[in-house]
């Protein structure tokens, strides 16, 4: 089930971004638990003191006390991998919310023909997230570690050396029988010592992928065209 809060100080526009994300939750066939504020300090310290987790969050970057910008930085360290939407009638917050990894932005005048679309493909980007883990065997026990989570993998000699979250771990298989293990969409190579996980690229730029994490990963010359084709082409096939 899906956790995720709607945060406006308006009561009227709360209530109407509430039935925009539950018609969108009723059309992908999801179930979710919304939380409603009005006050951002309310929702602040139901994150940070009182760990409330939600998948998704809609915010409002205009509010009095803290306004979304504020709230957006202060929850990311708790919540590093939530999908945040900003909805807002300036458009000069869209560089900002660039810098702070948002998921999509909404300008308000256009509100009602851009939020579903933008609520829709977070519904589906967490729900293809969710659900998928790569065992290894250490050498006392299993470990799982959810796809999401894995940033990158490198070959490392005769090992390949799984880099996610904070923490990184080898396992004793080629790059290539990791891969096939794998056996998603979401991971490509980017050159033959290297796979990245789609979900974590940022960018493309001058011969690198730009990770998420503010990581770059070489790509390969002959890889470059190839590895923007299975971007565009996994993003059309899941969310477009």
């Amino acid at each position: 089930m899906l956790r995720i809060a709607i945060c406006d100080d308006e009561q009227e526009m709360v209530e109407n971004h509430k039935a925009v994300v539950e018609e969108c939750l009723r059309k992908c066939n999801e179930i979710g638990e919304i939380v409603t504020y009005t006050l951002s300090d309310n929702l602040l310290y139901d994150i940070t003191e009182d760990e409330f987790y939600y998948d998704l969050i809609l915010l409002d970057i205009e509010m009095p006390s803290f306004s979304g910008m504020d709230v957006a930085g202060k929850v990311k360290p708790f919540l590093p991998n939530v999908k945040i939407i900003f909805i807002t009638s300036h458009i000069e917050y869209a560089i900002d919310a660039f810098e702070l990894s948002i998921f999509r932005y909404v300008p308000k005048d256009n509100r009602m023909e851009k939020l579903p679309l933008a609520v829709t493909d977070a519904i589906r980007l967490l729900t293809l997230e969710g659900g998928k883990f790569y065992t290894i065997q250490t050498s006392n026990r299993f470990e799982k570690i959810p796809y999401k989570d894995i940033i990158y993998i490198q070959r490392d000699g005769k090992n390949s050396e799984i880099f996610y979250g904070h923490s990184n771990t080898k396992v004793r298989k080629s790059l290539k029988q990791t891969y096939d293990e794998l056996g998603a969409d979401e991971f490509i190579f980017t050159d033959r010592g290297c796979i990245v996980n789609i979900l974590h690229v940022m960018q493309i730029k001058d011969g690198v992928a730009i990770m998420k994490n503010g990581e770059q990963l070489p790509i390969s010359r002959s890889h470059i065209q190839d590895v923007k084709d299975k971007i565009n082409s996994y993003w059309g096939k899941h969310i477009g």
